[in-house]
C-alpha cells in the first residue's frame, strides 16, 4: 500500500478500537507505532521513541497541564464553587430564571480558576442542582443549564485544551489565553440570553414562586471588603506596565470589588483569578508561572478557612495525577500517530489537494468545523483535537484568510475551542451530559439532551460570529502586542 492509503487504513482501525472502548491514547499509540514500522522500520521506530518520549514529557511547558488541573481540583474541595453561586444568585435570583442565570454567571468566574469542562460540570451539579429543584425548575432546564456551563470551563482562560493545542501546534500560549476571553465570555452572555428566551417562551420551566429576591445575608463589617479592594487595587497596580496593562487591570480590579459588593465569600476566587488572568495578559508572569502561583495561592486561601483538610488535599492531588496521567498517555500517543501520518504524507498531501482544488477558503475551513462537530458527538473532546490537528492544522497554515499565519492559527485554535465546547454537550455522547445525568439519576437524559438544544443553537450563531469577524478572537490579542 502506498503511504496515502495506509493512513487511511490506519485512520480507520484506530476508529474501530475506540469503537470497541480501547483507550484512545492506546488506540493511537498502537496503530502508529504499527503504521510506522511498516512505512519504516521496527529499528526507526524504536530509535525514534527512544529519544522522543523522553524530549516530549521532558517539555517544561507541560507542567502548566497539572497546575491548572491541581487549582481547580482544590477550588473545588475549596466551597469556591459555592461561594460564585451564592453570590451570584443574590444578584440574579431575583428574576424568572436568574437561579439558572446564577449558574452561567458563577461558572464563568469558576472557569478562570480551573481550565476543565468535566470538574466544572461535577461541582456545580452538586453545588447548584439541589437548589434549581428545590426552586421547582424544570429537570431538563436545570442539567442542561450545567452542562452548558460546564463548557465555560474550558472557554474562559485558562483551559487545558488550550493549553494543548498550544503545545501540539507550537503556539503561544498567553495569546490563546488573550484570544479566549471575548468569545469567553460571549458565551456566557448568550446562554443567559437563551435562558430568558425560553423561559418567556414557556414560563412553567422556572417557576415565578422562585423570582423573589434571595435571603438578605447576615450584616457584614464594611472593612473586610475595604481591605480587600486595597489589596486587589495594589496588585492591579503591580500589573500596571503601560496604558493597557493598566486598563486591564482597572477592568479586573473592578469587576473584583463589584463582586465584593455581593458577598465577601467571593473574594479569595476573584482575587486569585485577577492575580493569574491580570497576571498573564500583562506580562507579570507566563502561564506555567501563573499556573504555579495559582495552584498555591488556592492551597493557601482553602488551608486559611479551614475548608481544606489533609484529606482533601490528597484527593486533589490523586485526582491531578490521574486526570495528568491520562493526558499525557494521549499525547503519547497522538505524537507517534502523528508521526506516522508524517511519514505517511497524508497531510501534505491533504493540504496541496485542498490548495490546488479551488475552492475558498472559509468553505474549507466550514467543512472542517462541521466535521469537528460530528465528530466531537462521538469522541473525547482531546482526542478529537489530536487525531486531526496533523492533519487539519497544515491546511489551515496554507490557505489564505487575508491574515498572518500566526493570527490564523489563533483564530482557528479558537474556533476549535468553540466546536469543542458543541461536542461537550452534543447528542448522541456529550461527555457533560453524561456527567451532569450521573448526579442528577432521577432526570432522564433524554430531557437533559432537550434542555441543552437551545443552547447549542446559540453556540452555533457565536461559532458563525467569530468566522465572520475573527476580530472577536484576535482585538484583544492585537491590543495587547
Amino acid at each position: 500500500m502506498t503511504g496515502f492509503s495506509t493512513a487511511i487504513f490506519g485512520f480507520a482501525v484506530m476508529l474501530l478500537l475506540i469503537g470497541l472502548r480501547a483507550p484512545i491514547g492506546l488506540s493511537m499509540l498502537l496503530v502508529g507505532a504499527a503504521g510506522y514500522m511498516h512505512l519504516s522500520s521496527g529499528h526507526a521506530f524504536f530509535a525514534y521513541m527512544k529519544t522522543n518520549s523522553y524530549h516530549q514529557f521532558a517539555n517544561y511547558t507541560l507542567s502548566v497541564i497539572p497546575l491548572f488541573i491541581l487549582m481547580g481540583a482544590l477550588a473545588e474541595r475549596a466551597g469556591i464553587a459555592a461561594s460564585l453561586f451564592k453570590a451570584a444568585e443574590r444578584g440574579l435570583g431575583r428574576f424568572r430564571g436568574g437561579l439558572a442565570m446564577s449558574v452561567i454567571g458563577a461558572c464563568t468566574a469558576f472557569g478562570a480558576i480551573c481550565g476543565s469542562s468535566v470538574a466544572t460540570t461535577a461541582t456545580f451539579g452538586r453545588a447548584a442542582l439541589p437548589e434549581l429543584l428545590r426552586a421547582r425548575y424544570d429537570g431538563g432546564l436545570a442539567t442542561g443549564t450545567i452542562a452548558v456551563g460546564g463548557t465555560l470551563g474550558i472557554l474562559i482562560p485558562p483551559s487545558v485544551i488550550l493549553v494543548v493545542y498550544a503545545i501540539t501546534t507550537e503556539q503561544n500560549i498567553a495569546k490563546l489565553f488573550q484570544a479566549a476571553l471575548i468569545p469567553g465570555l460571549l458565551a456566557a452572555f448568550f446562554y443567559c440570553l437563551t435562558i430568558a428566551w425560553v423561559v418567556k417562551r414557556n414560563p412553567e420551566l422556572a417557576p415565578f414562586s422562585e423570582a423573589t429576591p434571595a435571603a438578605a445575608p447576615a450584616a457584614q463589617p464594611w472593612w473586610p471588603k475595604a481591605l480587600a479592594a486595597l489589596i486587589l487595587i495594589g496588585v492591579g497596580v503591580q500589573f500596571m506596565r503601560g496604558a493597557i496593562d493598566g486598563f486591564l487591570a482597572s477592568v479586573g480590579i473592578g469587576l473584583a470589588i463589584l463582586m465584593a459588593a455581593l458577598d465577601v465569600s467571593v473574594m479569595p476566587a476573584i482575587t486569585i483569578a485577577v492575580v493569574v488572568v491580570g497576571g498573564i495578559y500583562g506580562g507579570v508572569f507566563t502561564p506555567t508561572e501563573g499556573a504555579a502561583v495559582g495552584a498555591i495561592t488556592m492551597l493557601a486561601v482553602g488551608v486559611a478557612s479551614g475548608k481544606l483538610g489533609w484529606r482533601d488535599i490528597l484527593d486533589a492531588l490523586r485526582q491531578t495525577a490521574e486526570t495528568s496521567g491520562m493526558i499525557f498517555i494521549i499525547l503519547l500517543g497522538a505524537e507517534v500517530f502523528g508521526a506516522f501520518l508524517a511519514l505517511s504524507r497524508l497531510p501534505a498531501q491533504a493540504a496541496e489537494m485542498i490548495g490546488t482544488s479551488g475552492l475558498s477558503p472559509y468553505l474549507i475551513l466550514i467543512s472542517m468545523l462541521g466535521f469537528y462537530i460530528l465528530l466531537g458527538a462521538v469522541m473525547d473532546e482531546l482526542a478529537m483535537i489530536l487525531l486531526t490537528l496533523p492533519v487539519f492544522f497544515p491546511i489551515i497554515q496554507a490557505l489564505d484568510f487575508g491574515m498572518s499565519a500566526d493570527d490564523a492559527a489563533v483564530w482557528f485554535g479558537i474556533l476549535v475551542l468553540i466546536v469543542v465546547g458543541i461536542g461537550l454537550t452534543a447528542p448522541p455522547i456529550g461527555l457533560n451530559v453524561f456527567v451532569i445525568s450521573s448526579l442528577a439519576r432521577q432526570i432522564p437524559i433524554a430531557e437533559t439532551y432537550r434542555g441543552v438544544l437551545p443552547f447549542l443553537a446559540a453556540d452555533v450563531i457565536r461559532l458563525a460570529l467569530v468566522v465572520l469577524f475573527p476580530g472577536l478572537a484576535l482585538w484583544l490579542v492585537r491590543l495587547l502586542a
